[in-house]
């Protein structure tokens, strides 16, 4: 019995280090181009769709940043058709979307651990402090030198994306204004930013921003994101609008689809307090 518990979990935990693929998605019209990155050391594809009103007006767009971007066995296709949808029904404002197509997913993703078994399943490098420094430093002054964008920024992720969302909330808040979470991997070094939560979020100013995030039966996963929405419940910090989504009755695999549209309608409608 204890030998079947254990292959379950290991199971949960090598899944949610990879990309589950949005697969049979069409690949919508997008522009694409690569940056040579000096803080990562690689050069990164970045893939952009805008919306169908950019090319015939003026305005400026807030600007909505995706890791697992790729447009082959990722998730830039499933989003942006998803984006593209409720754009053309009014139910979202117009937003760009940029994808960024990963290299080495499990090292950009995963953040600091001092628990030696996860590197069992990602590096223990503090991959995630470089990419969220490639992201804030490299792509964004890239973007807004290619696209006419306003200030408004936000990211959105799942499994380990979804904990890099958690962690750049919780240690680099400034990062975006508003942050969309899907089963995050919040078991991650001993689920250390649920366990620190309170402390992490309440550290330093925060600007207006939005956080929405949900999780899965998954037990290892859903136990973290339930108990992150009681300490947001008790601890809500000034400035931070929130929403959680308890889907019981989805998997690590079909939450991303499930969730994806009522997500999006929330956090790109909802006022920051």
């Amino acid at each position: 019995m204890k030998k079947c518990i254990y292959l379950s979990v290991l199971l949960i935990v090598t899944l949610s280090c990879k990309n589950t693929a949005q697969l049979n998605d069409p690949i919508p019209e997008h522009d694409d181009f690569t940056i040579e990155s000096k803080i990562v050391n690689e050069t990164r594809v970045i893939n952009v769709w805008t919306p169908p009103n950019y090319k015939t007006s003026k305005d400026s767009f807030p600007v909505l940043y995706m890791p697992d971007g790729g447009v082959v066995q990722e998730d830039f296709p499933h989003i942006a058709n998803t984006i593209a949808k409720l754009v053309e029904n009014k139910s979202i404002p117009p937003i760009i979307l940029v994808g960024i197509e990963n290299t080495d997913r499990r090292r950009d993703l995963s953040g600091f651990s001092e628990v030696k078994a996860d590197e069992e399943y990602c590096p223990l490098t503090d991959g995630a402090k470089v990419f969220r420094a490639f992201i804030s430093d490299e792509l964004m002054p890239e973007i807004n030198k290619r696209y006419r964008t306003t200030n408004e920024k936000g990211i959105i992720g799942e499994s380990l994306a979804g904990l890099f969302v958690v962690e750049t909330l919780l240690l680099k808040p400034d990062t975006f204004n508003f942050y969309v979470a899907m089963d995050p991997s919040l078991w991650w070094n001993d689920n250390y930013l649920e366990q620190n939560a309170k402390t992490l979020i309440n550290s330093q100013p925060l600007q207006p921003t939005r956080l929405w995030f949900a999780g899965s039966s998954v037990e290892d996963i859903s136990v973290h994101t339930n108990n992150l929405a009681k300490t947001l419940e008790s601890n809500t910090p000034q400035n931070l609008t929130w929403k959680h989504s308890d889907e019981p009755n989805e998997d690590h695999s079909t939450i991303f689809r499930a969730t994806k549209e009522k997500a999006l309608t929330w956090i790109l409608n909802v006022k920051a307090e």
